[in-house]
């Protein structure tokens, strides 16, 4: 092999005390097994250095519950370069290494040390072996090559064509059967699946700020429809109560003050808050729940948005406003919940290292503690929901993992969670017919040169692009890229998201590629969140606003994924798991280097167009009445080189009548 790992062994690795580690993961391998999984990690390895590095990766593997390779994580802080500051043979090549290296900042990533950018669980690579391979043959790779990634593994380069992609990669495509958690655990023990959660195994994650869009979006859209604000009001004076400030949760601060209300969240986890207060993503901390609703009282009497994190858990804080009669208007979770039982969820009643050690030494007493906790939880949420709040389960699987700790009274119907829950998705109710329905969604780029200057240009840019009077959505966008600057957004490279539809993104997506021609700016990655329109198959988020049956089918996203392959994006991803757990979502992302070729103007039309479009289409297909709208357009524009399969509507009372005549005879 010309592209390995080095003979000489890298010196033992130091870690700093301040830098948030994983929990110990779950580990159920029999001895066979754990030989297995000793033997997969030492094969990225010279032979001549297993001896030394046998006991140590079985030392990790028994006390963290991975093999990480510690020693093979470079020395010190991994920050995202200048482009020009990597090597490789393809700037394709260079600016798939910058991105990587973001999603691994000590500012970005949750639990850098083992590969953790976000949500709890979600991994850049299983090991820092692979950092190291797939950072070599990202350097080798040329034009004509693909590099194949399973699941964090290097598989190798492939001839292939200019137009192709330079990365297909995949993540925990696990076959049906065994397609859930326990074999999921025991296969990533083992060293050979990788919980690449969305846009963390698919390299595209900018820090917190990817997430804080959407979060401004909904809480914006919660107020005009539950709380009957115009839409040019914000939401001035009126209370958002939620818990999380860890990876994707640590949005919610900066966005409840962009949108202009008042925010409380609980944080049990304190170098969350204290890493939220450094990079000014939030506002005041206390915890001292007096003090806190002093402050909440103040600022709606001002109208001035506020942050505020309760140090604390959140079943105390619900208590708290349960007993003092305190009128809360939105009403949120985002704790990770779809790893309630590994440290995603912290229960009532015990200080998060406490918590932490009970998981180590007792995981079973650790989840009757988060049933018991989860249970309260809800029925706090019931009381205050009585008392006039909104709330919305935002996409963590928070239902589920209240139905799975015994509150059946969660679902609909209390035998059968499949058929929904009591209280919406926030992308059933708001996301879903507001936005994915016409194509709007997490559309964003990061500026390879790193230079602040290359950023404010393409704010001004995709600003010019934009018809603020053309829809709400575009008024919001068009205020939310003007003030983006303003806002200091940025943790980790130069980057920033856009909520826009398809024909917006191909607009924008080209205006950039021709700056880059021009030498204005330096290349961009463009690409976005796998929770789009068209990206993710998920029942109780993404796709939770789908009431045709087709909600439980995973081809939406196979077909993204298969399609932005063919049409040439520099990078295409396909992950089993998003936000939700193991099996119950499939997702697909990109990404697409614009150098400022005419190659990449055609996939721009091409891959951007059915990265959006797709999706919409079969929204529209499952009768929602936007993605009808937004289709038809979509076809008369395409003058005859598109066309899709639209519904005919059924009439419901016929329906109705004809099933009901039938059961009856």
């Amino acid at each position: 092999m010309k592209i390995k790992l080095s003979s000489e062994l890298p010196p033992k690795p130091r870690f700093r005390d301040d830098i948030r580690r994983a929990p110990k993961r779950e580990l159920k391998l029999d001895q066979e097994e754990m030989e297995t999984a000793l033997k997969n990690a030492l094969r990225y390895i010279p032979a001549e250095l297993h001896a030394e590095l046998a006991p140590e990766f079985m030392e990790e593997l028994m006390t963290r519950g991975r093999i990480y390779g510690y020693r093979y994580r470079p020395e010190g802080e991994i920050k995202a370069k200048p482009i020009d500051d990597y090597a490789g043979k393809t700037v394709q090549g260079k600016a798939l290494q910058l991105m990587i290296d973001n999603n691994l900042d000590f500012e970005v990533a949750l639990y850098p040390y083992e590969l953790v950018t976000y949500g709890e669980s979600g991994q850049v690579f299983q090991n820092w072996m692979q950092y190291r391979l797939i950072k070599k043959y990202l350097q080798e790779m040329n034009e004509y090559q693909t590099l194949v990634v399973h699941s964090g593994h290097p598989l190798g380069l492939f001839p292939s064509k200019p137009d192709a992609p330079r990365v297909i990669s995949t993540n925990a495509i696990m076959v049906g059967m065994f397609d859930d958690s326990e074999h999921f655990n025991k296969a990533a023990a083992m060293g050979v699946a990788n919980y690449g959660q969305m846009t963390a195994g698919g390299w595209m994650y900018i820090g917190p700020q990817g997430i804080v869009h959407g979060t401004y979006t909904t809480l914006l859209n919660a107020g005009r429809k539950f709380l009957d604000n115009d839409q040019d009001e914000d939401l001035s004076g009126q209370l958002f109560v939620t818990s999380g400030l860890g990876g994707m949760s640590g949005a919610q601060a900066k966005a409840i003050e962009i949108a202009g209300g008042i925010g409380v969240l609980a944080e049990v986890d304190k170098s969350a808050i204290e890493t939220r207060q450094r990079q000014n993503w939030l506002s005041k901390v206390s915890d001292d729940l007096n003090q806190i609703f002093d402050w909440v009282r103040e600022y709606q009497e001002s109208g001035e948005a506020i942050s505020i994190a309760y140090h604390g858990n959140i079943v105390d804080l619900l208590a708290y406003i349960v007993e003092n009669n305190i009128k809360v208007d939105l009403l949120s979770d985002q704790t990770s919940c779809h790893e309630a039982y590994s440290g995603g969820y912290i229960p009532v009643g015990y200080p998060y290292d406490q918590a932490r050690k009970l998981l180590d030494d007792n995981p079973a007493e650790f989840k009757d503690a988060v049933d018991n906790s989860l249970q309260k939880h809800f029925r706090l949420i019931r009381k205050i929901v009585d008392r006039g709040a909104y709330f919305f389960d935002y996409g963590n699987s928070f239902m589920k993992a209240v139905y799975d700790a015994g509150a059946t009274e969660i679902a609909l119907d209390e035998d059968n969670p499949d058929k929904g829950f009591i209280f919406p998705s926030y992308v059933e109710d708001i996301m879903g017919p507001i936005c994915f329905d016409y194509g709007y969604g997490p559309f964003r780029w990061v500026c390879l040169s790193g230079k602040d200057s290359d950023l404010k240009m393409t704010d001004e840019a995709a600003a010019q692009c934009i018809d603020p009077e053309r829809r709400s959505q575009d008024y919001d966008n068009y205020h939310w890229i003007k003030d983006a600057e303003e806002n200091d957004l940025v943790v980790g490279s130069k980057a920033r998201i856009l909520y826009t539809d398809g024909p917006g993104r191909v607009k924008i997506a080209l205006v950039f590629n021709e700056m880059v021609r021009n030498g204005e700016i330096g290349p961009i990655m463009l690409g976005r969140d796998h929770h789009d329109t068209g990206g993710t198959d998920s029942p109780f988020r993404e796709t939770a606003n789908i009431k045709d049956g087709s909600n439980i089918m995973a081809e939406m996203s196979v077909q993204c994924f298969a399609g932005n392959a063919a049409r040439g994006m520099t990078l295409a991803v396909q992950s089993n798991g998003g936000g939700v757990g193991i099996g119950k979502c499939f997702n697909s992302g990109f990404g697409l280097v614009l150098d400022g070729s005419n190659r990449v103007d055609n996939i721009i039309k091409s891959s951007v167009d059915w990265d959006v479009h797709g999706g919409v289409a079969r929204r529209a297909w499952a009768r929602n009445e936007h993605a009808i709208e937004t289709m038809l357009e979509w076809q008369k524009n395409k003058s005859g080189s598109g066309h899709v399969t639209l519904p005919y509507q059924a009439d419901e009372e016929l329906i109705k009548k004809t099933v009901q005549e039938k059961l009856d005879s």
